[in-house]
């Protein structure tokens, strides 16, 4: 049976890890061939080599996404290596929480940065190559339906205490996804958005400050306390928080064949979480 996504080309932010790792293996699966990305290599050549092994085609492009070459970069690797260009998923982020009388400006655009700048530049480094590809195939008579999934959170939907930054930036991108569906829609891109809720990775599994990640620099405290975490849990319909497999599943579906007419939506993956 073939593959949904044979021969596609697919640029994922943030994939050496967590959620990102989750959305690149399964779109390699479906047949994709991935643009892998993280700010370390390691990360980033374990799921070249995971998709690899599986049969797959895969190569990383390691750094931030943040850097201001980074998206020409990325961009630019799918074009050499693959000729194409099909698949943008804008996942690659992080939180840094403050309530705001205590946010620093540091923090306020360290979030607007990763989370809202660095989609921005990685859609508008791919217009260009979208463009040239979608007039050729015009002249020959053919219809390629593109992807771009960004990726949201409830706290940009509904807000969330201690998160002005992170909200503010998760805001934006649902409202750039609905411009650029406006605009993109000549071109047979289909632009959408998946919000997730609570997902449990290395961000969110371990106890609040026993565990820190270190993000261009800096040494971010990660995790949940414990008790907090079950509380929230609790209030999530489905009982729990979801995997990351669950959450690249939401992702993949805005990646398919059969949701080529659906475009400039928000889907939200939170286990019938509605406000937090």
């Amino acid at each position: 049976m073939t593959r949904k996504l044979e021969g596609k080309v697919a640029l994922v932010t943030g994939s050496g890890r967590g959620i990102g790792r989750a959305i690149a293996l399964k779109l390699a699966s479906e047949g994709a061939r991935l643009v892998v990305n993280d700010l370390d290599e390691e990360p980033a050549q374990e799921v070249v080599q995971a998709i690899r092994a599986a049969g797959g085609q895969a190569v990383a492009c390691i750094g931030s996404v943040t850097a201001p070459d980074f998206a020409e970069r990325f961009v630019g690797t799918a074009v050499s290596e693959y000729k194409g260009l099909d698949i943008i998923v804008n996942n690659a982020g992080y939180t840094w929480d403050n309530v705001v009388q205590k946010m620093t400006d540091e923090q306020w655009y360290a979030m607007l940065d990763c989370h809202l700048t660095a989609p921005f530049r990685i859609l508008r480094a791919a217009q260009p190559v979208i463009r040239g590809l979608s007039k050729a195939e015009a002249e020959a008579g053919q219809r390629v339906v593109r992807k771009v999934v960004n990726i949201s959170s409830v706290a940009g939907l509904f807000g969330n205490a201690g998160q002005a930054n992170y909200s503010a930036a998760k805001a934006g991108i649902v409202g750039m996804t609905q411009t650029l569906a406006k605009e993109w829609g000549r071109m047979n891109v289909a632009v959408n958005c998946v919000a997730f809720g609570l997902i449990k990775t290395r961000l969110t599994g371990s106890a609040a400050g026993d565990s820190t990640a270190n993000i261009e620099g800096r040494e971010i405290k990660v995790g949940v306390n414990p008790d907090l975490l079950a509380a929230m849990e609790r209030g999530i319909p489905l009982g729990r928080g979801g995997t990351p497999e669950e959450a690249a599943g939401a992702v993949y579906l805005f990646c398919t064949p059969e949701s080529d007419y659906v475009s400039g939506q928000t889907l939200l993956c939170s286990g019938g979480l509605t406000g937090i």
